[in-house]
């Protein structure tokens, strides 16, 4: 099979997703998924009495994907629009005449599609979880590691207010903390068994479909819903939703990342090997290149985002185009979302900081990153509106001349009349102006 997808190809795809991921929301994985389903099936309804036990110990033994032959079942899959008739057929085959003829007892084709990818995406999440978990565990180490380095602070790309690189990396890390407990909130809703029967009335089990549907959740290990959901499609969409949330996160980490590691800033790189990120022609270069794929993949998965929401409306008992979309969403979300978390692990854990140089950045305006904090000191004196203008004064001569913000200061009489040199020295030190900055960090660091 030709690949068109590079995540998918021999080549590119170790750029965009991860084998982990592939191996559990892939094709093979969803085949296998809807074995299990049918055989779980077998055993909730022999357990019950509904088919024999020999039955259902039958196909157990059988419902195993190396014993499917794929070729067949693809060339069923394109006469009938679903995998699950050729499945089950040659299912019943395998099972023999006796015991096959009760596989896919009172089933129809969207139970099982529906209930295997809620198994695939039940190990999608705790991949997700897992590394989520090695992501924010790197993050609070820097934040700890680095609770009072002071650097600037900026707002439209320009230098606003001192803070810390602690600071910065929890306010990375916060969302993310917040992306567990979205996931653990999330879980109970999706990971449901989907049982419905033909039209979702249960009606070929007579009054013994809610015991069923009942039974194949305790034997799958999932939750049974209040009603068949094989036309509410929110819980699915919310999964992709989700995806959409926890890679906009990645992306503003790597979107910081990729401004630090600017020439002209320098302060945070990603890790670096020999040759990585670097260039057919600039021997120079060291790309931010985890940070360039974890946002390509982010903006991949926030364009699958609207796709599933435009297959919630599910015309009638059972959709005419709508649910065939999401196969083509739901596995590439998850498989673009764990690569832009695996590059964004690879960031967190490897990066180094130059504090040298976030300190040259900081002094580089002479000090005029804490007018805020000498205006502030002056209002007491001077009035807010006196202090605003005198600092503001000050500072035109300190860009004007080239001279720090201090020396500027020193001119004025209002200013030196109201603060003595040591007073306007506190003033003008970034480390005093941090506010709260180490308490965010501790606090953010205690949801941990």
């Amino acid at each position: 099979m030709l690949s068109v997808n590079p995540a998918d190809g021999p080549v590119l795809s170790v750029l965009y997703g991860t084998d982990a991921m592939r191996s559990v929301i892939g094709e093979r994985a969803f085949l296998a998924r809807m074995l299990e389903v049918e055989a779980a099936l077998a055993r909730a309804e022999a357990r019950l009495g509904i088919i024999p036990a020999e039955a259902a110990a039958a196909i157990t033994e059988h419902a195993l994907l190396e014993k499917i032959d794929l070729p067949a079942l693809a060339r069923a899959t394109q006469n009938t629009g679903y995998p699950v008739v050729g499945l089950v057929k040659q299912l019943t085959a395998l099972v023999g005449h006796e015991a096959g003829r009760w596989t896919h007892w009172g089933a129809t084709t969207q139970d099982i599609v529906d209930t295997a990818i809620v198994l695939q995406m039940r190990d999608a999440f705790a991949l997700i979880r897992q590394d989520l978990g090695r992501l924010n565990a790197a993050l609070a180490a820097k934040a700890r590691e680095h609770r009072d380095l002071v650097m600037a602070g900026r707002t439209h790309l320009q230098h606003a207010l001192p803070l810390t690189f602690g600071y910065k990396c929890a306010m990375w890390l916060s969302p993310l903390i917040t992306m567990r407990e979205r996931l653990d909130q999330i879980e109970p809703r999706i990971l449901k068994v989907q049982f419905g029967g033909a039209a979702g009335t249960l009606a070929s089990l007579g009054d013994q479909g809610i015991a069923v549907a009942e039974e194949l959740a305790r034997e799958l290990n999932l939750a049974a819903p209040d009603a068949p959901w094989h036309v509410a499609r929110d819980t699915v969409t919310e999964a992709v939703c989700f995806l959409g949330l926890l890679t906009g996160a990645l992306a503003k980490f790597a979107t910081d990342v990729i401004l630090l590691m600017q020439t002209e800033v320098a302060e945070v790189f990603e890790p670096h090997a020999p040759g990585r990120g670097g260039s057919s022609t600039m021997p120079q270069k060291r790309n931010p290149i985890s940070c360039e794929y974890v946002i390509a993949q982010a903006r991949g998965v926030a364009a699958l985002v609207p796709q599933m929401l435009n297959a919630m409306p599910v015309d009638q008992e059972r959709g005419t185009g709508p649910w065939q979309a999401e196969p083509l969403a739901v596995p590439q979300a998850f498989t673009l979302a764990h690569g832009a978390l695996s590059q964004a692990i690879t960031v967190a854990e490897g990066m180094t900081v130059d504090a040298a140089r976030m300190r040259r950045n900081l002094d580089s305006t002479g000090g005029l990153i804490v007018a805020e904090a000498v205006m502030m000191g002056l209002a007491p004196h001077l009035g807010r509106g006196g202090a605003h203008d005198a600092v503001h004064h000050a500072c035109d001569i300190a860009l004007a001349e080239g001279v720090p913000l201090a020396e500027a200061l020193g001119r004025d009489p209002c200013v030196t009349g109201a603060l003595d040199t040591a007073a306007v020295a506190r003033l003008t030190d970034p480390a005093n102006y941090l506010g709260s900055a180490g308490a965010f960090i501790d606090r953010v660091l205690a949801r941990l």
